[in-house]
């Protein structure tokens, strides 16, 4: 029968090996826990089987407040914030646990380029804050879409202030553009959210056709229009057929309106509303010939003449010239706005949607006497004799020289 040594040291690290193992566990990292007992505003809970902790105060909440289904038995993340206190328990936050899991979820979003939704929280100068589980995150002004983008005359920053104080509340699909645990900054992104789609409608856009959009923003020089991702410009020449004294009298941001697309270069779109409507200048040409009398009123004076309003889309200009027959420099003094005048048709180009009108063609020319025809024709006899002896003094010089010459 073969001898039998015995190794006590051996069964000793079987028994070890057989038994739980001792576990330290560091500040920063996330662990499982069970929920022990909550006590008050004391939970203590069981850290992986090996070691009690404690969580208590602001850090037994989660970034969205307090976890109402609390209860023991449940399994939760905690994050170490201090290693055994007096008491011999981890300290832990579920707090800060929430705050990893997020910061994790964007910086995965981030190399993904998903979009997420968030809600506005606050507005500064400079654009919005959003506030997502315990995280601030910020949408520069550059950054918003066509619709959102507060579009102002002359950059005032209190309007532009007040316009991104309405967003506060609204919720938005965006990209994270840059994101820094590390420094706690998160950047984000509504336009570029958007870009899929305004790829997608830059390839199907085609001139001439209609889309629905949004008023997005006016302008001295015209109304922008944001649609499907895209945003494009309705200048003041093609809001109406008619002379258009103030684009912001024909809309508000955020109205609904139909436009016609009239020109595409590269993201640069151009719009029209009057083109949705008839033209009156075609029937103009047949409505309005030269020689005719139209009746209307002075709608605008300008330093080169005055327009007349002869229908609604219709003007006509009465040019300096065709104020009177004596020479006008100031037509404020002949004319005022509003004023019912009648005035003769001299040109006429329904193309070109211009009519030229005049007032002195039906006025009398003044009357002249006698005295002033009689000097008048001396006068041009008297310039056609000068005229006549320079002829003569030129020609000699030139026989003259031509003899020198000789």
């Amino acid at each position: 029968m073969p001898k039998v040594t015995f190794d006590p040291s051996s069964v000793m690290e079987d028994l070890l090996a057989q038994g739980p193992q001792y576990k330290t566990f560091h500040p920063g990292i996330l662990v499982e826990c069970e929920i022990i007992d909550i006590i008050g505003t004391k939970i203590l809970v069981d850290i992986e089987g090996f070691a009690i902790g404690t969580i208590s105060g602001k850090e037994a909440h989660d970034n969205e407040g307090a976890l109402k289904d609390l209860v023991p038995g449940k399994i939760i993340s905690a994050y170490i914030i201090e290693p055994e206190n007096e008491d011999g328990y981890y300290v832990l936050s579920l707090r800060k646990a929430s705050q990893e899991r997020t910061w994790t979820n964007f910086i995965k979003a981030y190399e993904t380029g998903e979009v997420i939704s968030v809600t506005v929280s606050e507005a500064n100068k400079g654009g919005l804050l959003i506030l997502m589980e315990g995280i601030k995150g910020f949408i520069p002004v550059s950054q918003l879409a066509p619709l959102h983008y507060p579009r102002v005359d002359g950059a005032n920053i209190s309007e532009i202030l007040s316009r991104l104080q309405r967003l506060v509340g609204l919720k938005m699909n965006v990209k994270i553009i840059n994101v820094d645990q590390v420094g706690g900054k998160l950047i984000l992104s509504e336009k570029s959210a958007l870009e899929d789609q305004r790829s997608k409608t830059l390839k199907t856009l085609q001139i001439g056709s209609v889309v629905h959009g949004v008023i997005s923003g006016i302008v001295k020089f015209g109304i922008f229009v944001a649609f499907d991702g895209l945003e494009g410009l309705v200048h003041i020449s093609e809001i109406e057929w008619g002379h258009v004294k103030d684009s912001s009298t024909y809309g508000k941001v955020g109205n609904p309106v139909d436009v016609q697309i009239i020109g595409i270069e590269n993201d640069k779109i151009s719009l029209s509303m009057k083109r949705l409507t008839p033209d009156p200048w075609q029937q103009a040409a047949d409505k309005y010939k030269v020689g005719k009398v139209v009746k209307g009123k002075i709608d605008r004076i300008t330093q080169f003449g005055v327009f007349m309003k002869i229908e609604d889309d219709i003007n006509g200009l009465i040019h300096l010239s065709e104020l009177s027959h004596e020479p006008v420099k100031d037509p404020y003094k002949i004319l005022k706005i509003g004023q019912e005048v009648e005035a003769k048709i001299i040109t006429i180009d329904a193309q070109e949607h211009r009519i030229g009108l005049s007032l002195k063609a039906l006025m009398e020319p003044p009357r002249r006497d006698v005295g002033e025809d009689e000097k008048e024709a001396n006068k041009e006899e008297k310039d056609e004799e000068t005229e006549e002896v320079k002829e003569k003094k030129e020609k000699k010089k030139k026989v003259e020289k031509a003899e020198k010459a000789e």
